[in-house]
This record gives C-alpha cells, sequence and structure tokens, in this order.
C-alpha cells in the first residue's frame, strides 16, 4: 500500500438515474477521503443516498460523474471483471437481509469468495471453518440458512466478509433485522475487526448504531451535510492478508468450475418437477430419433436378408423391352442355348434357364392349383433355395427330361396334411403328367412375393416338352461370380445375348438395383422420420431457454452475491451454462434410455422385428443434446453474467 495514498477517495462524485423524461440525482457532488483502518458510520433518512454511496464504494455500481479512487486505482475505466477483481482485493460485505445462498451450508457460504479469489480447497475450508469458530459458530458449519436464527446468519455473513481478509467491511444495515442482544453482538464484532486494522464502512440510519463508530458522515438529499469525528479510536493492530497465495489459472479455473457444476446440480435438485419437465423435449426428441434410426436400420437390414433369399447377385434376363411390354409374349428367341453359352463366360458362376405354367396339382382325392417352374440344375444355387428332405435333380435328370419333381413346404402342407408317413418317393399329378417327389425345399423367410403359393421344380427340359410345348423360354437367372461386380456382369451379358440375336429384344434386372433402390428409399425415411424428430429436439431446446431465463429471473439476488463476493462474468455465465448442458445431457441420457426401454418391449412381445440401434447415433444424440444446451442456454446464461449486481442485490 502506498505511503500517503488514501484507501477510498471520492472527487464530485455524482449519481443520476432516469426519472421520467429527467434525470433524479441521488448524490451530488461527493467529496470523501477514508484512511485506511478507520471505522466509519454514514447515516441519513431513507432516501439520503447513503445505500447509493455504500454500492459505489463497494463497486457494485458506478458514478455517472466525478472520480472514485481505491488505494490510488481509478475505478471508472476498469471493466467488470476488473470491479470483480477489486471486490474480491478489498471489500467484505455484510447485508442487512444476510444474502446467504439458500442451497448451501454456513461453511460453503463462507467459502465463496475464496473459490472466485482462487483458493485452494483445503486452505479454504480450514479458513472458513476457523472464521465461524471465531464467530461462535463452531456447531452450526453444517446447518444451511434455513435451520439458523438471524443472529447465526448474519455471522455467517460477517465470516463470508473476512473470508477474502476484508481490508474493508462495508456493512448495510448490519442490524436492521436483528433483535437487540444479537444487534450487540454484530457491533462488538464489528468494533473488534476494526481493532484489527480492517476498515470498517456502516451504512445505518440508527444513530445509535452510528455512535459506535469513530467517525459520523451524515447525508441529506444526496449530499454530505456533516463529517465529524466522534471519537479518536483505540490502539489497531496492522492488518495483514490473511488467505495464502492463489493457485495457477487453471487449478483456479477447475476450482470455480467444480464450484459452478455443484451449485447447478443443487439448482436442479431443488426445482426436481420442474427440471424433468424441462428434459421432457429433449427426451421425447432423442428418444425419437434414437428409435427412428434403430427402426430404419432394423427394416433395412430385414429387408436385405428378404431381398438375400430372392437370391444374391443375381441378373434375371427377360423376352421384351421391359416388365409390361404386351409384346414379349411373341418374343421367343430366350433359349436354352442362351443358357449355355452364358454359362461358359468367365463372370458366370451359373446360370438356370427358367419356364412356368400354372397346373392342377392331383394327389389322390385332393387337388390344388400350383406353379410349376421349369428350371436347370443350378437354380437351387442360383436362387438360394435350402433342401430340407431329399435331394434336387442333377444335370442327368435335366438331360433325359426325368419326372422328378422338387415341391415346397406350402404344397407338402396342402398335399399331404393327412399323411402320416414319409412322402418322397409318393407320385404326384401335374396336370396329365406323373411325377415323383424326390426333394422338399425349407421353408422360404422372404416376405417378398406371395408366400401362400404353390411352387414346384422339374427340369426345364421336362416342362417344355411335356408341358408347355414350348421351344423358349420364359427367363434366364444369371448368378454372377464373386470376383465380378453385377454392373459390370450386366454390361458383358448384354452385349452378349444382342450379339447372338442380332438385336436387343431382352431387358435384364438384378437384384442389386432392387437392393440399392430398398436402401435409398429406407434411408431417404429415415431422414424424413428424423428430420420430424429433430422438430421436438429444437422445441425442447426453446423450452430449456425459457425455463433458464425463468431461473435467472427467480435467482437473481443470488447473481447478485456472487457478483457481489468476486465472482466474474464468467463465473455466472458458467454456471448456468453448465446447468443448461446438465438438464440437455440428462435428458438425452433418458431420451436414450427410453428408446432401448421401447427395443427391449418389442423383443419381449416376441416380434421377429429388432430395432437395430447404432452406436454412432446414440453418441450423437448426446452431443446433439450437448449442443442444444450451449445454443439454448447461452442467452440466458449470458443474461444472468450481464446483470448489475446492485440492481441484482435489490431487485426480489
Amino acid at each position: 500500500m502506498q505511503t500517503n495514498t488514501p484507501l477510498i477517495q471520492l472527487e464530485g462524485v455524482c449519481r443520476d438515474y432516469p426519472s421520467g423524461e429527467g434525470v433524479l440525482t441521488v448524490l451530488d457532488t461527493i467529496n470523501l477521503t477514508i484512511e485506511a483502518g478507520e471505522m466509519v458510520a454514514i447515516v441519513g433518512t431513507s432516501g439520503s443516498g447513503k445505500s447509493t454511496l455504500m454500492n459505489i464504494i463497494g463497486c457494485l455500481d458506478r458514478p455517472s460523474r466525478g472520480r472514485y479512487q481505491i488505494n490510488g486505482q481509478e475505478t471508472g475505466t476498469l471493466d467488470p471483471d476488473e470491479l470483480a477483481f477489486l471486490r474480491r482485493e478489498y471489500f467484505g460485505f455484510i447485508f442487512q437481509r444476510y444474502h446467504l445462498l439458500a442451497n448451501l451450508t454456513a461453511l460453503a457460504n463462507v467459502e465463496i469468495p475464496a473459490v472466485y479469489a482462487g483458493i485452494d480447497s483445503a486452505t479454504r475450508l480450514e479458513r472458513a471453518a476457523s472464521l465461524l469458530g471465531r464467530l461462535n459458530m463452531a456447531d452450526r458449519l453444517e446447518h444451511v440458512p434455513g435451520q439458523l436464527s438471524g443472529g447465526q446468519q448474519q455471522r455467517v455473513s460477517i465470516a463470508r466478509a473476512l473470508m477474502n481478509g476484508g481490508s474493508v467491511i462495508l456493512a448495510d444495515e448490519p442490524t436492521g433485522a436483528l433483535d437487540t442482544s444479537s444487534s450487540n453482538e454484530v457491533i462488538k464484532i464489528l468494533k473488534e475487526l476494526n481493532r484489527d486494522g480492517h476498515t470498517v464502512i456502516l451504512v445505518t440510519h440508527d444513530m445509535e448504531v452510528a455512535r459506535h463508530a469513530e467517525r459520523i458522515i451524515e447525508l441529506s438529499d444526496g449530499a454530505i451535510i456533516a463529517d465529524r469525528k466522534v471519537s479518536a479510536g483505540g490502539a489497531k493492530t496492522r492488518l495483514t492478508r490473511a488467505h495464502a497465495d492463489a493457485l495457477s489459472t487453471w487449478r483456479a479455473r477447475w476450482d470455480r468450475f467444480t464450484e459452478a457444476f455443484r451449485m447447478a446440480t443443487l439448482a436442479m435438485a431443488s426445482h426436481r418437477l420442474r427440471t424433468l419437465l424441462t428434459m421432457l423435449g429433449i427426451i421425447i426428441g432423442i428418444a425419437s430419433v434414437v428409435s427412428v434410426v434403430a427402426l430404419g436400420e432394423g427394416s433395412r437390414q430385414r429387408i436385405l436378408k428378404d431381398i438375400s433369399s430372392m437370391g444374391t447377385n443375381t441378373i434375371n434376363i427377360y423376352p421384351g423391352k421391359d416388365f409390361g411390354d404386351m409384346r414379349s409374349g411373341r418374343v421367343q428367341t430366350l433359349i436354352p442355348r442362351d443358357a449355355d453359352a452364358l454359362a461358359r463366360q468367365p463372370y458366370v458362376d451359373t446360370v438356370t434357364p427358367m419356364v412356368t405354367k400354372a397346373v392342377t396339382l392331383i394327389y389322390r382325392n385332393i387337388s390344388v392349383t400350383a406353379q410349376v417352374n421349369g428350371v436347370g440344375e443350378h437354380f437351387f444355387r442360383v436362387k438360394g433355395v435350402k433342401i430340407a428332405q431329399g435331394q434336387q435333380f442333377d444335370r442327368t435328370s435335366v438331360r433325359t427330361s426325368a419326372q422328378d419333381v422338387v415341391i415346397d413346404d406350402n404344397t407338402r402342407r396342402n398335399l399331404f396334411t393327412n399323411h402320416p408317413g414319409p412322402i418322397l418317393g409318393e407320385v404326384i399329378m401335374l396336370g396329365t403328367m406323373p411325377c415323383r417327389i424326390i426333394g422338399v425345399a425349407a421353408k422360404n423367410e422372404s416376405n417378398f412375393g406371395d408366400t401362400d403359393t404353390l411352387n414346384l421344380w422339374v427340369p426345364y427340359t421336362t416342362a417344355m416338352i411335356r408341358l408347355t410345348g414350348q421351344h423358349y423360354l420364359r427367363s434366364i437367372i444369371v448368378r454372377v461370380a464373386d470376383n465380378v461386380t453385377t454392373a459390370v456382369a450386366e454390361q458383358s451379358v448384354v452385349r452378349l445375348l444382342t450379339q447372338r440375336h442380332g438385336t436387343k429384344d431382352f431387358f435384364v434386372s438384378n437384384v442389386d438395383a432392387i437392393r440399392q433402390t430398398i436402401e435409398k428409399t429406407t434411408q431417404t425415411m429415415t431422414l424424413l422420420i428424423s428430420s420430424i424428430a429433430l422438430i421436438s429436439l429444437v422445441v425442447g431446446g426453446i423450452g430449456v431457454m425459457n425455463i433458464m431465463l425463468v431461473s435467472v429471473t427467480e435467482r437473481t439476488q443470488e447473481i447478485g452475491v456472487r457478483m457481489a463476493v468476486g465472482g466474474r462474468r464468467s463465473d455466472i455465465m458458467q454456471q448456468f451454462l453448465i446447468e443448461a448442458v446438465l438438464v440437455c445431457l440428462l435428458g438425452g441420457g433418458l431420451g436414450v434410455a427410453l428408446a432401448l426401454g421401447g427395443g427391449l418391449a418389442l423383443t419381449l412381445t416376441g416380434s421377429n422385428f429388432k430395432l437395430i440401434y447404432s452406436t454412432t447415433a446414440i453418441i450423437s444424440a448426446f452431443l446433439c443434446s450437448t449442443g442444444i444446451g450451449v445454443l439454448f442456454g447461452f442467452l440466458p446464461a449470458r443474461n444472468a453474467a450481464r446483470l448489475d449486481p446492485v440492481i441484482a442485490l435489490t431487485r426480489e
């Protein structure tokens, strides 16, 4: 401290407030010097400007005109965080209404200034406990303000004022809300602090309280009308810094972050129902997004599985220009030799010709309508059909036009309902042609096509000679070699058959194209529904912002207290931003849990459809909920940080 520099010096200080179309001057040309170690009482009637003067001295407010210096440092050009530093460095506030934070214990309330000063946790706890013990509050350390009497709350307020050293104690009507006994105790404590070297500035309207000071400054209508010494004061101890050195920057920031995190969780716990309702929009939005993505992936995989059951990596060749071509029935150029030529190509794995005809099946006294498919010996590999009983026919059966037949599970159930014995070797009539059953195909799990249709397979030569009497094919199915892409194989097939026929009188389709089309469709639908779900997320985010704005309004005094004891704007913003992010993160977690629970419930119902959850979607949901917390929590947090300390403290 500089030798001849006054601790507090005001020169021509005025404070004006807008009033209608004019200006109301609350302080008018205040010239005042207060030396270190003085005990000063500022007195006056209500409206005299004494509280406004105290707020300016304590850097809670700024003068409209004039100069104010603390220990020689001009305050008029300082930004809000620099003023917060002065409040931490020089001042300790004792308020008439105590202004303790209701969710914190006495010990935690006293600690707050040291948190913002960057003092380590162990030192904070030791000093806070020591100060409360000195004020006879050792047995009330873990009590919250609601469990303390008025006098005890004021003692906690005094301990908080001393936490960072409190070179200057600013006491605003410190006995105004206390009974006579508690008032005397507080005055006694303040006089002891003054003897210990603290500069004590009392603001009071009670002259009995003011007489305990060494100097009385009287205000009236915003001007000093008297400044007199009433006693010389006793011997005083030289005041030294009471707390340890501050932590390193990153440790101090971490401590402030943990304090903000703790206060955010306490605020959420204090309003559980409101917090849950705030989360509701986030919960619904996140659950919708995760469930929709899982539904889309489950549908996609189910469809692809069904497509695979139709035969994977295959190309179908049909006569005519395209599906629905009325002239395709007159095109008779697709013949078995085309299939033989394709089978010799390096890009082909296997080939099967195909002809079809609807016939009446007869077995004993049962007759049903079925579709007979004339196919090659490789058909079952090409289409991925499994044989459940017996065997499939071979090349010899095709060459000799054998009257062998493989039936499907539907045919077995319809023809042999009352047949208890084995059906292999049984003879059935395909129209007028008898055939011996040599195999039964496994049940087709595909949802494509008519699953109730009865299908039978015979050698295509048998079908052409004995059933249709035609020399041309209905289609050729090519299974592409594993090392060749479907697109390349399709181009080669078209080129070869065009050369053989002299013209392109056929068309091709492939399962891979169907697969790609369905994948694109499911992706589009998933994106569409996800976009709708995202709308609920945005609505949830707006709800978070609204509730946080309400929270800022409800906790204005808390914000003012934190600023008064040295909290920076960044500290206040951090606390409210953490709260918004926590609300959204918890909402995101509950939303994911709800989505997973829905999938589990679907599984427990016995459904064969499964939701397939994406880790990426779940992580993205959490990142999204965090982003919503930051985005929609920023405005309320900024509003809280920009509050004027003096306005925040006086708002009810």
